[in-house]
């Protein structure tokens, strides 16, 4: 049988439907559009990025010319970057509160880490540009898309795109009034022809002037080869973990229990109602130049919030369960392969620590247990990492 574009926007359409953030205050309410919704025990949707999803659109969004002018920016600029030590120990892994998490985060247990170096900060833009000028690497937003590669994501015999749909790019966040429902994440991620690493809204944007912001629009196959180019390596889950936790024992963020929005801001994070308005209360609408906060007790900056941030596990949305509790886990390195339903086609990797666009009211993913599951092909302008290093004895 020979899938026609229809059967594939279909296909494309029921992807969107699927559960993937939780309201983790029952008493949260987010209002949109004039109306207070409830969003008590509501699941919605903050971040996938799959490649799929915009292939066969019939409008492929270009960002407009209110940006500045295009420049080529290939920063001279120092690749090294502080670590810190992290020391070994044993710890419970994954939500401690039940009422605040996925079913993905549960159930806890035992880990044991090894102690190990990790960067205080994601990796900067300023760093990944001292990468490319030295290795000349290109990422993967700024390749033409591999039908022979991506084909494999969808169903036999679907018809290849026009070449025009091929185009390099990657997904943008848009900020947007016309929001009709939290279920339907096209109405605010976009994919954008010419959007990557160095023009992170698309081709008329540069990083000028954000040169101590985190590189985003990499992926995972970008990040381990800057990684391996710096003689590092990117965490495990586990070792995220351990290292956002700081020392606390069963806290919920890395700075202890205290809500995200009770205090002095804790890390940048949607102040206001997402999707449509951005107090900017946290001192940054979008992403924020590295080490603007508080760090943990590691010393680790922006641990939470501002980018996700890529590990090297694959994603199984039921690892957990799988786990015999009744042991200590020795430095774990995830599952086998990949699991996630809803996609089983395309290959994901954990991503940890929540973005500038997580809200209480919608995804709080800057709890320390969160997980997410990240299609290793794709970038997105939300989503960055560090890296880490073993301690040679």
């Amino acid at each position: 049988m020979i899938y026609s574009i229809k059967n594939i926007i279909i296909f494309k359409i029921l992807l969107f439907v699927f559960l993937a953030c939780k309201n983790p205050n029952k008493n949260s309410k987010n209002i949109l559009q004039n109306e207070k919704i409830n969003n008590k025990n509501n699941q919605t949707t903050c971040c996938e990025n799959s490649i799929k999803k915009h292939l066969f659109e019939e409008k492929v969004y270009n960002i407009d010319d209110k940006l500045l002018e295009d420049s080529l920016c290939y920063l001279q600029a120092e690749s090294k970057m502080r670590m810190v030590y992290i020391p070994e120990g044993i710890f419970s892994m994954g939500s401690s509160h039940i009422e605040m998490a996925l079913k993905r985060e549960l159930p806890q247990h035992k880990v044991k880490i090894n102690a190990f170096y990790m960067d205080i900060h994601e990796v900067t833009n300023a760093q990944f540009s001292a990468f490319v000028e030295a290795t000349n690497y290109i990422t993967i937003a700024e390749r033409e898309i591999d039908w022979d590669i991506i084909k494999k994501q969808f169903p036999k015999n679907t018809i290849k795109p026009d070449a025009d749909a091929l185009q390099p790019g990657s997904m943008v966040f848009v900020a947007s009034n016309e929001i009709f429902n939290l279920i339907d994440i096209s109405q605010w991620w976009r994919w954008i022809k010419g959007a990557n690493w160095k023009h992170p809204y698309g081709p008329e944007s540069n990083i000028i002037g954000k040169e101590q912001e985190p590189v985003v629009h990499v992926c995972y196959h970008d990040a381990l080869a800057y990684a391996k180019w710096c003689g590092k390596r990117l965490p495990t889950e586990a070792e995220w973990e351990w290292a956002a936790r700081g020392g606390l024992k069963d806290k919920i963020y890395p700075w202890g229990n205290l809500s995200v929005e009770e205090g002095i801001p804790k890390c940048n994070y949607w102040t206001g109602i997402f999707p449509t308005k951005n107090t900017k209360e946290d001192g940054f609408i979008g992403v924020a130049p590295v080490m603007q906060y508080e760090p943990n007790g590691y010393g680790l900056y922006d641990i939470a919030g501002n980018v996700w941030e890529i590990c090297e596990d694959w994603y199984d949305e039921n690892y957990y369960s799988t786990i015999n509790k009744s042991k200590i886990q020795d430095n774990p390195k995830g599952p086998e392969t990949w699991n996630y339903p809803l996609e089983p086609l395309d290959p994901k990797r954990v991503i940890r620590g929540g973005s500038f666009l997580c809200n209480d009211s919608y995804c709080s993913s800057y709890r320390v247990s969160a997980r997410m599951p990240y299609s290793q092909e794709t970038g997105m302008s939300h989503t960055g990492f560090r890296c880490v290093k073993d301690i040679t004895r």
